[in-house]
């Protein structure tokens, strides 16, 4: 075939083909961990990252401008982990280049892939070399300096997977992590996936995609019979393409309607990509809400759900009116965690939500906004407690309008605990707590121990396969065997007698008779520190160590 342009029913049927791809490699992707542990989460993040877009586009895309907007912002919202985010913030930029597009030619279609170029980087504080930021852009510039007149999509699409691939072989001379792991990295491996799937819906070659998204699942139809009273009203939402009949969309400002949307109901998320507004809110009469935004524009998707249907999972029982009626206070908190006693522990903290997730299993975007509308609080403090997690909850924060949502770099839950156990907010300052929380996180050190998955050499350790290793950060400091000698040796590489309290975070794999006997040999070690010991039943992690 020579496709010389890409109109809104083909761009559709490439995401989604791509999705198709990654879901077919997820665990290829995952296995390319740097570290030798059961961690490895980069194909499942990518994977429902990308399928959030496809669940957001419609069935026929009127543009290749539509389909590319509709994508992007159920990426946004579906981002999950830092190659998430990534990807999400790629296809942003793409949408944004294309945007006012019937049917975009080679050229007109290049440009928006560097728009994606410009787009990533900018949405990462301090760009790394040698991840998926370089495969991207490597390949982008590459693939445009092959255009032609007589330049087909297809040939476009293997000039950038050549080069797709050639980056890819170069990231471990960029990254001496990813040389000492011997693997490439995973987020542009992943995206080169992608690449494959939408390069083959050129030629018609489409993959079956399975059920997957969480936006697919059952509903149970009897929680709402004949006699019952709606108290939680609707989760209602829809992307409203803005006419220049209605409004000026330059100048059009979607302050007001959220000030409007806040009257009639709870739970506002609202904001503006180019024509397109993009709306989630809560409220007893999505008809009063729909009659009142046509005033701006014509709707391009709708859903409605009755929320007495998915309540006690989704609002763990609340009312829609003890909500809105839910006092405001000055500030709340959301925490990131894994397991059932460490949620309890976060809770009894003092935390507001605690969202379930971690390391492999990482929330979205639209999982942390859920949380902040939860929260009837001016300031939102939030922490992630995992590296792979902050950039995820930076991209909420920035969506969400309900509150002044900060994000505190925590990437530890032991980070997390010290933080939020000292956390004052009588300072009144946010900025001032802001850096107070810093400064607490910057005092904790956070050790980990977890079975090795693969042979390896890191850091001078000879690590074997079914092994417990412990490590601090990315060294890692102890090989073993067994488990409880592996925390020993970490704790006493951590020169634990040098702090006041240690506590010890055990798996779900560890037993209450293991768990007191290491509880008994640490404190015999170390008699000067508090030992205390909790179940906290996570997953992956036999034992978190957190000195403070």
């Amino acid at each position: 075939m020579n496709t010389t342009s890409v109109n809104g029913a083909l761009l559709a049927a490439m995401i989604k083909n791509g999705a198709a791809s990654l879901k077919n490699k997820v665990k290829e992707v995952n296995d390319l961990n740097v570290f030798p542990i059961p961690d490895g989460d980069t194909g499942d993040n990518m994977f429902l990252t990308i399928d959030a877009g496809v669940v957001a586009l419609a069935d026929e895309p009127a543009s290749v401008g539509e389909a590319a907007r509709l994508a992007a912002n159920g990426m946004l919202l579906g981002a999950r982990g830092n190659s998430g985010v990534i990807l999400s913030r790629i296809f942003a930029g793409i949408a944004r280049g294309l945007e006012g597009v019937d049917e975009a030619d080679v050229r007109t279609f290049h440009k928006a892939m560097e728009s994606g170029v410009k787009e990533s980087y900018s949405a990462v504080s301090v760009p790394v070399e040698g991840t998926i930021l370089t495969v991207y852009r490597d390949a982008v510039r590459y693939a445009g300096t092959r255009i032609t007149g007589g330049t087909s999509m297809e040939t476009y699409f293997e000039d950038l997977h050549y080069e797709l691939c050639r980056s890819l072989e170069r990231t471990p001379d960029l990254l001496d992590v990813l040389k000492e792991a011997g693997v490439v990295d995973s987020g542009g491996a992943g995206f080169i996936y992608i690449a494959e799937g939408m390069a083959k819906a050129l030629s018609g070659e489409m993959t079956e995609l399975a059920e997957t998204s969480a936006a697919r699942k059952n509903v149970d139809l009897n929680a709402f019979t004949e006699d019952s009273v709606l108290e939680f009203g609707y989760c209602t939402e829809f992307l409203l393409r803005l006419q220049r009949a209605k409004v000026d969309i330059d100048t059009f400002d979607v302050n007001p309607l959220i000030e409007w949307l806040g009257s009639v109901g709870d739970s506002v998320v609202c904001f503006k990509e180019g024509s397109i507004v993009k709306v989630h809110v809560h409220t007893m009469k999505p008809g009063d809400v729909f009659n009142h935004v046509q005033q701006y524009g014509e709707f391009l998707t709708i859903k409605v759900e009755n929320m007495t249907l998915q309540h006690n999972e989704v609002h763990g029982g609340e009312s829609f009116k003890s909500r809105i009626e839910k006092p405001r206070k000055p500030f709340g908190i959301v925490s990131v965690a894994a397991g059932k006693g460490i949620k309890e522990t976060f809770l009894n903290l003092g935390c507001d939500v605690v969202v379930d997730g971690g390391q492999s299993m990482n929330p979205s975007a639209e999982d942390m906004i859920s949380a902040f509308e939860q929260i009837n609080a001016d300031v939102i403090f939030v922490f992630p407690n995992n590296s792979n997690i902050i950039m995820t909850a930076n991209q909420a924060a920035e969506i969400y309008k309900g509150s002044d949502v900060r994000v505190v770099p925590s990437k530890t839950i032991g980070e997390g605990y010290a933080a939020i156990s000292m956390l004052d907010t009588e300072i009144g300052d946010t900025d001032a707590i802001i850096e107070s929380l810093k400064e607490i996180i910057a005092d904790v050190v956070t050790g980990t121990v977890s079975k090795a998955v693969r042979d390896t050499e890191m850091g001078g350790v000879s690590v074997r396969k079914d092994d417990y290793i412990g490590f601090v950060g990315d060294t890692i400091y102890v090989d073993s065997p067994d488990r409880a000698e592996a925390a020993l040796v970490l704790a006493e590489k951590m020169n634990a007698k040098r702090y006041d309290i240690m506590l010890v975070c055990c798996g779900e794999d560890v037993s209450s008779d293991e768990s007191d006997k290491l509880q008994k040999e640490l404190s015999k070690a170390y008699r000067r520190t508090e030992v205390v010991m909790i179940d906290g039943g996570q997953p992956i992690y036999d034992y978190i160590i957190i000195l403070e």
